[in-house]
């Protein structure tokens, strides 16, 4: 959990605190029996004297709201739910208990800053494309009828003529030719990797990630129970020699890898480093799941990029998705891989949910197969690309001197290091939530240190040059 307070001048600190705490209790954030900071690092989160923070601790305890004891601190009484004075279920037992795994606090905290300044806070931490981003095509007008009419094309793999259109695409883009039972629409690449981690794994099972990897921030490998280690990267990619060693070390039995403008480092696996990952796995008979969100947005015309799935189609599931080309209420991925698989997970799918909603299918399809597309595609990256240099040149003028990066060839996303912040701690991010400029810290990645993403797609001009000039301030303060 984040310890933020925003100071009012009309009320004493202590009262303050004393709201804040029963704030986190009636939303559920602070659970009956949780343990809360020790009383000078919450002093030291909340920026206010330690004195400070036993009296707001002794009131709530004499309220009954929390419970103090010498020696093992200030816990919430497990007697209370909110505020409720009379004894309820202990929730708490079954919260901790349960499979899934929350993520990592901070995002929360990202969120409630967005919900709560929408207009003050510069967004560098949503990786998603904003409305004016998203494509200016006319959708069809369908009735009701012919929605239900297209039903009858939404098998268990997905809408028929989308996973048409997927196919011919593949084939267009990088000269896989895809049979439509190899293809599964999923409803965003999360839920293919759910899939995957649920019906192909089982707990315990150990799994190799890139470190650092956005796989990290995600819940669903611990929740289904693997033991996850982290594979080793450079500029080039994924190391093959490191692989090798977690597989004698630990028997792993996938690889998750995202080689093409990787997230969040914007990294793009060498062709070699392609080769020589894709063979040692096929060596070792260990399957790899490649992500490939942002296949389609580079930014240089003569890139040429080679999937994994086209250096070995019978090892490799490939993940594709829509969302960073349409906005990401389409919601529409796909997953690639043996017709045997595929079918297994769709099975499993159907159990879960029934299947996938007819609109957002038929209207991706639409979209894919409009006039349209390579003209939006076209501008979609040229603007990625011109709202990628605005971010960098901002930084570049308000921090000289200070700022590590390799510059992103395509995707959505920058990876900095700014060495003078040496080891980032939660004081160090929650300054940049008081600057109420948003970042991803490397920590939520599976990366230590003073490193960040940025994501530049949703910069302007104005707050580019906004977000160096915070960066800046916040860098001054920490000298």
């Amino acid at each position: 959990m984040i310890w933020r307070l925003e100071k009012q001048m009309d009320l004493p600190l202590y009262q303050q605190i004393i709201r804040l705490v029963e704030k986190h209790i009636e939303k559920g954030e602070l659970l009956p029996g949780e343990k809360l900071p020790p009383e000078r690092k919450l002093a030291e989160y909340l920026d206010v004297n330690r004195s400070t923070v036993v009296r707001a601790l002794d009131e709530l305890a004499a309220s009954g709201k929390v419970i103090r004891t010498q020696g093992s601190g200030t816990r919430i009484n497990e007697a209370k739910w909110g505020l409720f004075d009379s004894a309820k279920t202990n929730w708490r037992h079954y919260v901790d208990s349960g499979a899934f795994n929350t993520a990592n606090p901070y995002l929360d905290a990202i969120q409630a800053l967005k919900m709560a300044h929408p207009e003050k806070v510069i967004d560098l931490a949503t990786g998603e494309l904003p409305i004016e981003l998203t494509p200016q095509i006319e959708t069809p007008s369908l009735s009701w009828q012919s929605f239900l009419a297209e039903e009858l094309n939404n098998q268990s793999l997905g809408y028929l003529p989308l996973r048409e259109a997927i196919g011919q695409r593949m084939f267009r883009t990088t000269g896989l030719r895809r049979e439509t039972n190899q293809l599964l629409v999923t409803s965003g690449a999360q839920q293919a990797i759910f899939l995957i981690t649920q019906c192909l794994l089982r707990p315990g099972d150990a799994v190799a990630i890139e470190a650092p990897s956005y796989f990290y921030s995600l819940p669903l490998f611990q929740s289904a129970g693997l033991r996850i280690f982290a594979l080793p990267m450079d500029e080039a990619g994924a190391k093959p020699d490191e692989l090798e060693q977690l597989y004698r070390k630990h028997r792993i039995k996938m690889v998750f890898t995202n080689p093409t403008f990787q997230n969040p480092t914007g990294n793009l696996m060498t062709e070699s480093r392609r080769r020589a990952l894709v063979s040692l796995c096929a060596k070792l008979q260990i399957p790899i799941v490649e992500d490939d969100p942002f296949g389609e947005l580079h930014f240089e015309t003569n890139q040429s990029i080679t999937p994994l799935k086209k250096l070995d189609e019978e090892n490799v599931l490939y993940i594709g998705s829509f969302s960073k080309i349409l906005g990401s209420t389409t919601r529409i991925g796909w997953l690639d891989g043996p017709a045997a698989v595929v079918n297994r997970l769709a099975e499993a799918r159907q159990e879960m949910d029934f299947g996938l909603s007819i609109f957002p299918q038929v209207l991706a399809r639409f979209v894919l197969e409009s006039s349209s597309f390579e003209r939006h595609l076209a501008f979609l990256r040229a603007e990625l690309k011109k709202r990628r240099d605005l971010l960098v040149e901002a930084l570049e003028a308000y921090l000289p001197d200070e700022l590590q990066y390799k510059l992103p060839l395509g995707g959505f996303h920058l990876w900095i290091e700014l060495p003078r912040l040496n080891q980032t701690t939660a004081r160090d991010f929650n300054r940049f939530l008081d600057q109420k400029l948003l970042v991803m810290p490397g920590f939520v990645f599976g990366q230590k240190g003073s490193v960040m993403r940025l994501t530049f797609a949703r910069v302007t001009e104005t707050s580019a040059k906004e977000a160096a000039k915070r960066f800046a301030e916040i860098l001054e303060a920490k000298s």
